[in-house]
């Protein structure tokens, strides 16, 4: 028999801690609540083996606040670490805890305070578990979102569904996973707290299934976005309701789960990266130099700001419309980051290791890794695992910045290029995402015994 436990609590922010994304040194102090900042944790047991689902509406998570977390609900669960997975929504109007360089600053008290609350999430749902029956499905939403990165790229359309009820059939928790850039209202409310899509769609489950408390995992998005039309005040709940729609119809007469199992696997994967030369940091550096010390704010679009944006003219409108604001706060992040680098250039070792987790609940599996992850490599894990029901969570255990195919590392666009200097790392090669996918393909191999 099975049983499982749900549990919240909140993470909304106190008064000073900076939204993270959106901008280069905006500091986008919160100026509003649209709605709350949650954490929420889901527990399985099979009598053997248990494992946590812990969903948190953050922007990103780094690998000391996962390694906190974990000790801290350990400690009082005896669950081991690699059975606890954490992963974020990746809302742009919540904050951090272990930021990206110029897009945030992160309060080290919220952060622990955050981290203490998600423990406490996982603690309260272990301690609540019951008998339950669970049941999963998946559908697709085709049309409502596109890859930004080139005309007529893949997205991964799979709307993916978990349902936990009582064993009289009364349901109490409902997982969605989908793969979007969640970032439908934070162009018109910038200085709100709020979770975005990811918390529509789980208001809207609730009230369609009162007693129920639903989880938005955030799939494959480092490519995706939402379609700009839903980017407006009166349209933005349409791919929310249309998500949520998709999800609750895939569980209607949904058979329970044939599997009763629970398992877990984790490992490290090492993935291949390449070393900045020394021109390229110097050229970056001497040119941030010269703008910040000239005030110049002539042709960045082909030079300092060809690749930190995807949407050069937002950059200035986010700095009040000021331009040669906009451009001296590029030339400050390329001071700070080539500060940065330089401090091991020659020394750091040239790959990164990075967590991949996999999770099984019953007929579910739950594969995870910690960076912005593209589609192509999602869809491959898709066809290469062979598993009906899967949930792709990116934003999981820490944070790796986007981890691109080999199409964008060959343009040295945002997510080839300016990506690993926000995160003080070295670019990925296009080795870094098969690498990725072989790991979490292992995982999800060892979950299946």
């Amino acid at each position: 028999m099975l049983t499982a436990g749900v549990a919240r609590t909140c993470l909304t922010p106190f008064w000073g801690v900076e939204l993270t994304g959106w901008g280069y040194y905006i500091e986008r102090r919160w100026q509003r609540v649209h709605d709350d900042l949650n954490a929420t944790a889901l527990v399985v047991d099979d009598g053997q083996r248990q494992a946590i689902l812990l969903t948190l509406d953050l922007m990103v998570i780094d690998a000391a606040f996962t390694r906190l977390t974990r000790e801290r609900i350990s400690h009082e669960t005896g669950i081991p670490p690699e059975a606890i997975l954490l992963t974020c929504s990746h809302s742009h109007n919540a904050p951090a805890a272990g930021g990206l360089l110029g897009v945030g600053e992160c309060d080290p008290v919220y952060e622990d305070w955050a981290s203490r609350q998600a423990a406490t999430t996982a603690i309260l749902a272990w301690k609540c578990r019951q008998p339950a029956i669970l049941s999963t499905s998946h559908g697709e939403l085709v049309g409502h979102s596109f890859n930004r990165t080139r005309p007529g790229g893949l997205i991964d359309s799979s709307v993916t569904t978990l349902k936990v009820s009582t064993q009289e059939g009364t349901p109490i928790a409902f997982v969605v996973n989908f793969g979007a850039h969640p970032t439908v209202t934070t162009d018109w409310r910038p200085f709100d707290v709020s979770r975005d899509l990811p918390g529509e769609v789980c208001d809207l489950i609730e009230q369609s299934l009162p007693g129920v408390i639903a989880m938005y995992v955030q799939g494959a998005c480092g490519d995706v976005n939402f379609l700009r039309e839903y980017i407006d005040e009166e349209r933005h709940h349409e791919p929310a309701r249309l998500i949520a729609s998709i999800a609750l119809e895939t569980q209607v007469d949904c058979e329970s789960m044939h599997s009763r199992q629970v398992s877990f696997a984790s490992e490290v994967a090492r993935l291949p990266t390449r070393r900045w030369t020394r021109e390229e940091v110097q050229r970056d550096r001497e040119e941030a130099e010269q703008r910040l010390r000239t005030r110049d704010a002539t042709n960045w679009r082909q030079t300092i700001g060809r690749s930190m944006t995807n949407r050069p003219d937002d950059m200035v409108k986010r700095h009040g419309g000021d331009e040669v604001k906009a451009v001296m706060a590029m030339a400050r992040f390329h001071i700070e980051w080539t500060d940065k680098i330089l401090a091991d250039l020659e020394t750091r070792p040239e790959s990164l290791e990075t967590e991949v987790q996999s999770i099984r609940f019953g007929d579910l599996y739950i594969t995870s890794n910690s960076s912005e992850f593209f589609t192509p490599f999602a869809i491959d894990i898709r066809r290469q695992s062979h598993v009906p029901e899967l949930m792709i969570a990116c934003y999981s255990n820490g944070r790796i910045g986007y981890l691109p195919d080999a199409h964008d590392i060959e343009a040295r666009s945002y997510a080839g290029y300016q990506s690993p200097k926000y995160c003080n790392q070295f670019p990925f090669t296009d080795k870094s995402g098969p690498e990725m996918c072989a790991a979490m393909l292992r995982t999800i191999e060892r979950c299946r015994s």
